[in-house]
């Protein structure tokens, strides 16, 4: 494979076992749990830093490799976690929660840790990537008080930029779904 040096400019070949394909900055291929804590352990990664690669023992499954600084002089800073996959494409760490993508997962454990070592804050970083983007933060919405929602606060269609409505789109997806399947003719969301 034709490389260039990011620091020299200069180019040369080198064998495709020596390169590692990166997906949404933290999902590698062509990495081993070695170089994932060798990448994890650069100056420039703070703790909550993670990869995901593929299981070196099992290819069907993933890993998940987390960086967590500690203020001990702790040996292994990184911490590794199995991800699962289901028959139905879906994953998991734990079998209490499971998500329908990497993505989902990852969104998730930016939010919470839910078991993990430390939440998960930024891809691993890159050297010589000049823009690192942050793992997305997703917007946690105040609890519902289901007896408060009217039926056409829930179903209604259409949404504007300054829609700051307690229900999400998917939400509303479901409850639309399961009322027409159902052919709920009950009254009592209408307030």
């Amino acid at each position: 494979m034709m490389v260039r040096s990011t620091t020299t400019g200069r180019e040369s070949y080198i064998p495709t076992n020596y390169t590692a394909k990166v997906t949404d900055r933290w999902l590698y291929t062509g990495i081993s749990r070695c170089i994932a804590e060798e990448l994890l352990r650069h100056p420039s990664n703070q703790t909550g830093a993670f990869v995901i690669r593929e299981s070196e023992t099992n290819r069907d499954n993933y890993s998940l490799s987390i960086l967590r600084r500690t203020t001990s002089s702790d040996m292994n800073p990184v911490k590794h976690y199995r991800i699962y996959q289901l028959e139905n494409s879906w994953v998991y760490i734990s079998p209490r929660l499971t998500f329908p993508s990497l993505h989902h997962l990852v969104e998730h454990y930016s939010e919470y840790p839910d078991g993990l070592c430390c939440r998960l804050t930024v891809p691993c970083f890159i050297q010589g990537l000049d823009d690192p983007r942050p793992v997305p933060i997703p917007v946690r919405r105040p609890t519902i008080n289901w007896k408060e929602i009217s039926r056409s606060v829930i179903l209604k269609r259409k949404r504007t930029e300054s829609d700051n409505s307690l229900v999400s789109e998917g939400l509303r997806e479901a409850i639309s779904s399961y009322l027409q399947l159902t052919e709920c003719k009950d009254h009592s969301w209408d307030t």
